[in-house]
């Protein structure tokens, strides 16, 4: 078979299936996860349930390829959020209330858990992971961020306090969890070892004739 022949079979079936992906976003925002079917799908891309069934066996892999894709897209905006800002500092704050902000904005419930059980979901987090660490890594380098605990460990209180988002009820809150979050992100504040002084001259004024 030629291969302009090849290629454009392949860009068909590519076209398909994004549009199914498309389909099964719109069907999702409208009806919810656990709404959507086969059927609904093919009507709506309008395609036959037989050529459906040729791109995907059964719904929960059209759902599963759609929250992959979802997953991806959001790794993609985090990375374009942090090219957009300037210093390490504002890097890593403009991508916590990003990440904070998509977390808040999830669909909560059982189906949207199981979608949360791929593969793909365990790699993506390992890349935020890694992302992330890279920027606490550089900010601890310029001195903005502490250096006392490792970029891996900071990575990983971020995305924990940061899950907190999810639950919260307005944008409001989530952006106060950020400033909690990178709070707990500042070196520590130096020792002052006068800090005790004002007591010891109290004591002096109460007691001037002791000793």
């Amino acid at each position: 078979m030629p291969k302009l022949w090849n290629e454009t079979i392949e860009s068909h079936r590519s076209a398909v299936r994004s549009a199914i992906l498309d389909t099964t976003a719109g069907l999702v925002a409208s009806h919810g996860l656990s709404s959507v079917t086969m059927s609904q799908i093919a009507q709506t891309v309008g395609i036959g349930r037989a050529t459906l069934y040729k791109y995907f066996p059964d719904v929960d892999e059209i759902l599963a390829a759609w929250h992959e894709r979802q997953v991806q897209a959001h790794l993609e905006h985090l990375a374009q959020v942090r090219d957009r800002a300037a210093g390490p500092e504002r890097k890593l704050e403009a991508v916590l209330k990003a990440y904070a902000l998509i977390s808040h904005s999830h669909d909560g419930g059982a189906e949207a858990a199981r979608l949360h059980q791929g593969s793909h979901v365990g790699r993506a987090h390992q890349h935020l992971h890694e992302f992330l660490a890279e920027m606490l890594r550089d900010g601890a380098g310029a001195g903005v961020f502490r250096s006392d605990v490792a970029p891996d460990e900071l990575s990983g209180y971020c995305l924990h306090a940061l899950e907190a988002a999810s639950g919260l009820v307005s944008r409001d809150a989530v952006l106060r969890l950020v400033k909690v979050t990178l709070a707990g992100l500042q070196p520590p504040a130096a020792s002052n070892p006068g800090a005790s002084a004002p007591s010891t001259h109290q004591d002096s004024r109460r007691h001037p004739h002791q000793g």
